[in-house]
Formats: structure tokens, sequence, C-alpha cells
């Protein structure tokens, strides 16, 4: 069986991967019984399912770590891309961590270039560290696997802190770094867009859809057609599953109980989407087996 990053790797060579974002085991297995080819682990979806705070680098590396093991566990076979943030230190602790995500199972991690507390990528107030320094934290992420462990994205937030041509020059240096998959962060056009794809022909591009972001929000389809090979959509699930939270609850507090026309997934279906019949197929067939003598 392939490992991982092998599927990754070939999903690439197929053409552009739609990842959408994942939070947590539950949304990992829906976007893989969906018929994801990839599921994205979002830094800004975990800091709000586990901790229920904002995406300001308050989620340690170990509990990032944790949610990686659980998210490629629930969405097997299909790989996952993990979000490193900005590998929770210097050069060594983004050596360790990308071992760590290996050894989760992730198939992918991204590292990014911004200081510590880091933001979200569309976030007012980002800061960055020197490009020598974020080079040598995707030289130690590269260095630290073997081919076949773990794909490698390396993400610049340079286009909002300094410019385009900063950008675009951290994305070369990342690449001679060792990057597998280089992410331009929040290109501000249309134009930008087409920029960044017309510098790294040839390199598998991320384009990054986030709802009401910098970033012109184009199909997948168009993504394409401009070069890039992974379409994150991080947020789209995540913000209609909240706006249906706060509806449901505040419409059970308010009304003692839900709409009977709220659209919600039925019992038996939320049960046979988790696997409930083959995992009690299996344990009827392990209790039906006869225990063997030993001799």
């Amino acid at each position: 069986m392939p490992s991982p990053a092998d599927s990754l790797r070939a999903q690439l060579e197929q053409g552009l991967i739609i990842a959408p974002g994942t939070y947590d085991a539950l949304s990992a297995r829906l976007a893989a019984r969906a018929g994801a080819k990839a599921v994205y682990m979002t830094g800004f979806g975990v800091a709000g399912s586990l901790l229920g705070l904002p995406d300001i680098g308050l989620v340690s590396a170990s509990e990032m770590v944790e949610r990686a093991r659980a998210l490629a566990a629930a969405a097997e076979p299909v790989p996952l891309i993990a979000d490193g943030d900005n590998g929770h230190g210097g050069p060594l602790n983004a050596e360790r961590l990308t071992r760590l995500y290996a050894q989760a199972g992730a198939a992918c991690i991204q590292i990014e270039d911004q200081v510590f507390p880091k933001r979200c990528g569309h976030m007012e107030g980002k800061e960055i560290i020197p490009r020598a320094e974020a080079a040598a934290k995707i030289r130690a992420a590269a260095q630290a696997r073997t081919r076949s462990e773990i794909l490698i994205m390396a993400r610049t937030d340079a286009r909002a802190t300094h410019s385009l041509k900063e950008a675009l020059a951290r994305g070369e240096a990342f690449l001679k770094a060792g990057a597998d998959i280089l992410f331009i962060e929040a290109p501000q056009s249309e134009k930008e867009l087409r920029a960044v794809a017309d510098a790294f022909a040839g390199v598998p591009l991320v384009a990054n859809m986030v709802e009401d972001g910098k970033t012109p929000y184009r199909s997948a389809a168009a993504l394409a057609e401009l070069g890039f090979r992974i379409a994150l959509f991080p947020v789209s699930a995540l913000l209609s599953v909240a706006r249906t939270l706060e509806t449901s609850y505040r419409d059970l507090l308010s009304l003692g109980r839900l709409p009977e026309q709220q659209e919600r997934m039925g019992f038996a279906a939320y049960n046979e989407a988790l696997g409930l019949s083959d995992y009690l197929a299996r344990a009827d067939g392990l209790a039906a087996r006869p225990k063997t003598r030993r001799p």
C-alpha cells in the first residue's frame, strides 16, 4: 500500500486537487466519504473547534500533532495535508514537528514564515521572520524525512507584510531549501494569482480560497486554468457548521425544539456515515469465533 505522501504525490500528477478544510475526525471522515482526493487540516478550524479560540497561535504543537493523528486516521486512505503553522519554533522545532506529523500519518506538512505568535493568513497585523531564517526552517523540515514519508508545503505571508516581489523571492528560496509544494498566501487580485502561476510554472502551487478573504474567490476550474495544483477551501464547511450550530442552539433554547423544516442529517444516516453497521458486523463476527485451544 502506498504511503500517504506517495498517494498525495500521485494525486498531484493527475491534476488539480480540491482539498476541503477539516478540523476534527468527524469532518475529516465526512469529507473523505464525500469523495475528497485530499483533506486539509486547518489550523484556523482546529483553534476554533478544539479551544473555542481564534487562530492567533494559541494551539500547542502537541495539540496539533494529536489532532493530525485523529484526522489522518478518520480520512484514511485519503491523504491529509496538515497545517504546521510556523513550525512552533526555530528550525529544530520545525524538524521535530515534521517527524511527528509523519508519524501521525499526515501526507504533507505546511510550514509558514510568520513570527510567533502567528495569525490566520487573512487577518491583519501579521509579521514574518527574515527570509534566511524561514528558508532554514524549510530546509530542516525537508531533511527530517525520507522522500516517501511526508511532503513539505512551504508558505509565505510576505505579500501582506512586504510585497508580491518579496513573496516570490521567498518562494524561490523555499524551493531551493527542499520544499515540494509552494503556497504564496493571499494574492490580492487576479493579476497577482497569474503572476504567481507564471513565476513558478511546473511547481505544485496552492491557492487558498477563504470566504471574505483577501484573495479573489475563484472556482477550482478557474484555478486549474491558471496553473494551480491544489485548491484549499479551508473554512468553507467550518463557517457553514458554525452558523448551523448557532441557529440550532438558538432555536432549541427559544422554541424548546428544532423546527421541522430545518435541514439536518438523519439519525440513521449519521450512524451509517460513521460506519456503525460495519463495526457491529465486525463485533458480531469476532464474538462468533470459537476459542482456540492452547496446546
